[in-house]
């Protein structure tokens, strides 16, 4: 299925930064409110369900001229629209 990006922002900002970042949309999720994203002249609002597939995932990509390995950490929330919620369990330790 063809992807389409409807939005997008990268920028190196500070651990505490990203944490500030990720609490604001933790306590929209908690609150049941929609996630609006801003940046420059990008916008968007979404509506997370219930119960959305949470997806995370370590990486390491090593690039192919031997230049050092570059490591991620992905957070993904993904729901079908108008789907029934799943139900799964995941923990951070």
């Amino acid at each position: 299925m063809p992807e389409e990006v409807l939005f997008k922002s990268e920028s190196r900002q500070s651990r505490a930064a990203v944490a500030d970042y990720l609490r604001s949309i933790a306590d929209k999720l908690d609150a049941g409110e929609p996630v609006s994203l801003i940046a420059g002249d990008q916008s968007i609002t979404l509506d997370v369900p219930a119960q959305p597939t949470f997806e995370v995932k370590a990486e390491r990509e090593t690039s192919k001229s031997g230049g050092s390995p570059e490591l991620s950490l992905e957070l993904e929330l993904e729901w079908d629209e108008g789907a029934p919620d799943g139900d799964t369990s995941l923990s951070v330790e």
